[in-house]
């Protein structure tokens, strides 16, 4: 089965060498990112997600603007926070972005804390439904009338909406009751972090059944780090270079950062470090340790080639069609993975958007 394969862009000052080690020439900026992405497109991949965060680093949004002219071929995927923006004004802006791109841009959808605001979990992800709707109706080039608890809007859409190829696809991820329902409702991707074979099934087949309860289907994607080197022994030698000065205290700084510290699926990939054995595996070729340094998604996938590709192919025979990768640092990780797995791998866009709406 083809799959999407993704980079990521570290737009959220999220390069290192040496987790918990700040390096200033591997910081966010304009220059350090935008070669990230050009190189991701000419070595093959096929999106490449830039993740949103108030705090470090740069606007996913403006980035992809300024990113849309360079491109040629890939698409990117734009993390956008449900509630920053006012949603027709928001729907304007992604829509021109798509049609810089193309028709190649795709929306990671966020449900989080405004900045500066507080907000419990389940009006929270009530608000993201609100939002992911009227995002959703005017990107499509539908008129919106939606008088809920937090939008009230009547209005039609703008014109580079009616124009356009239609409304790209939301992925979206979460562990939560609520999150999990919304992204039954709304989602198209349903993101994963990563967790053990059996516990990926377990969610596949509960998202599978709440998406059928609600009339839709769902597609699926895999967020994961790669450690791939010609040798096992060269693949975990680099892993345990990588938190080789990270003290426990570093690490525990970092994981604090996140702006939702116990939610579910963070606290999820904490349990999966407490399940791992001595040297950070959780289950063959998935090892923990990258987790101890990071926020989020918190397993790498280490090894050589052949068990890197045999990993992946183990989850797409689960039903993962989308796998969003990632490495340190992440322009020569992204080399190391094209050179040695990227052509071995069925790979194309998952959702193309060819077809144009009638003006």
């Amino acid at each position: 089965m083809a799959c999407e394969v993704s980079w990521f862009g570290p737009l959220c000052d999220e390069d290192h060498e040496f987790l918990g080690v700040p390096d200033p020439a591997l910081m966010s900026s304009w220059e350090h990112d935008r070669g990230i992405v050009l190189r991701a497109e000419e070595a093959g991949f096929d999106n490449l997600l830039l993740p949103s965060d108030y705090k470090p680093g740069m606007d996913s949004i403006a980035f992809a603007a300024g990113m849309a002219p360079l491109l040629r071929r890939m698409q990117l995927l734009v993390a956008v926070r449900m509630g920053e923006m006012w949603p027709p004004q928001l729907a304007r802006q992604l829509a021109t972005i798509d049609h810089m791109l193309g028709g190649r841009l795709t929306i990671n959808i966020i449900s989080s804390d405004l900045p500066g605001q507080k907000l419990e979990s389940a009006p929270r992800y009530r608000r993201t439904l609100e939002y992911m709707h009227v995002l959703r109706s005017l990107m499509d080039g539908d008129p919106v009338d939606l008088q809920g608890e937090f939008i009230q809007v009547a209005l039609d859409p703008p014109r580079i909406c009616r124009d356009g190829p239609g409304c790209p696809p939301f992925y979206f991820g979460g562990l939560s009751e609520a999150a999990r329902e919304v992204a039954a409702q709304a989602a198209d991707v349903f993101l994963m972090w990563p967790d053990t074979m059996p516990a990926v099934q377990e969610i596949l087949d509960d998202m599978r059944a709440r998406a059928a309860r609600h009339g839709r289907q769902l597609r699926f994607g895999y967020r994961v780090h790669m450690i791939v080197r010609e040798t096992e022994q060269e693949a975990r030698a680099a892993a345990r270079r990588l938190v080789s000065r990270l003290t426990d205290e570093a690490g525990q700084h970092v994981r604090s950062q996140s702006l939702h510290p116990t939610s579910t699926g963070q606290l999820r990939q904490g349990e999966l470090r407490e399940l791992a054995d001595d040297e950070g595996f959780a289950e063959p070729n998935l090892w923990t340790g990258v987790g101890r340094g990071r926020q989020g998604a918190g397993a790498a996938i280490v090894g050589d080639p052949d068990q890197v590709l045999a990993k992946l192919q183990a989850y797409s025979d689960l039903g993962m069609e989308a796998f969003i990768l990632s490495g340190y640092p992440h322009a020569a990780e992204a080399d190391l993975f094209a050179r040695h797995v990227l052509p071995r791998l069925d790979h194309a866009p998952l959702l193309p958007r060819t077809k144009q709406r009638a003006a």
